[in-house]
């Protein structure tokens, strides 16, 4: 469970497999190198998995400079990783965040990646007016998490409407879990991720998605009605999409319909399998 070093950045990366083609896993806001665990222990027999700690959280570094979290400089990080385990390529998947990370680095290093699996992730912000606002948004909430410490951004986070499906949908230890993650968070971290690598700061990429060129895997819960209607509208705009959306799930669709979501993206890695 290696700490790799990319340019003064300690990123923590976990490796599990049997030496198949390479899978890199990235969270979502708030999570950790253990959001995907159960998905890794579905795939690990055919493929190599490496799960990662973004920038700003759990165990990787969290730099003062907010300079270091921009999305590109992530993306470029990101990439050093994967060379760094002796690989060249990859399937991204990412979750929320993670997956707007995993578009990003498929966009602007496409060298890196030989397909890709987002699950309620967005291309971000098509015009400058909602760029705009949702960076002060995300300064809003930086600066609460700086005022009001980890713990009370966390019950804030928890109540908003992004997770009213989990109410009926994740048992106590399944809460517990996330609760706890969530808590051990650095709180510079998560506010610099906010600054950095919110939906705002990002680039618009809604006019990019038909340069992918590697398969596409669209993962959304039917209950999230505004991130299944982005993963309906890349599908569009993807040469080679597939789009699965998940019956009696909202936004986090691997905790809340566990099983199915491990099905679908085993199923999909298989597909593609011979082409990695």
């Amino acid at each position: 469970m290696p700490n790799v070093d990319v340019d003064g950045l300690h990123i923590f990366v976990e490796k599990i497999g049997h030496g198949g083609p390479p899978v890199v896993l990235l969270h979502g806001f708030t999570g950790s190198n253990k959001t995907y665990r159960d998905l890794v222990y579905t795939i690990d027999r055919q493929f190599t998995t490496f799960s990662v700690d973004l920038i700003g959280h759990a165990s990787s570094a969290s730099p003062l400079s907010v300079e270091r979290y921009r999305m590109r400089r992530a993306v470029d990080d990101l990439a050093a990783v994967l060379r760094a385990q002796g690989f060249e390529k990859a399937v991204w998947v990412g979750y929320s965040l993670g997956g707007r990370v995993a578009l990003n680095v498929a966009i602007h290093r496409p060298d890196v990646v030989s397909g890709l699996v987002l699950e309620s992730a967005s291309p971000g912000l098509a015009t400058e007016a909602e760029r705009t606002a949702r960076v002060e948004a995300d300064e809003a909430l930086a600066q609460r998490l700086e005022r009001d410490g980890v713990e009370k951004f966390i019950d804030y986070w928890e109540s908003i409407p992004l997770w009213d499906s989990q109410k009926a949908n994740l048992n106590d230890t399944q809460k517990e879990m996330q609760r706890r993650t969530r808590l051990e968070q650095p709180r510079m971290g998560l506010a610099n991720s906010l600054r950095g690598m919110g939906t705002g700061a990002q680039d618009w990429l809604g006019d990019r998605l038909s340069e992918l060129r590697v398969p596409v895997l669209l993962v959304a819960g039917r209950l999230d009605t505004k991130f299944s209607g982005w993963a309906e509208e890349m599908a569009k705009h993807i040469p080679e999409a597939t789009l699965r959306i998940i019956e009696n799930a909202g936004h986090n669709v691997h905790l809340e319909q566990r099983d199915e979501f491990d099905q679908v993206v085993f199923d999909f890695l298989m597909s593609v399998r011979d082409r990695l």
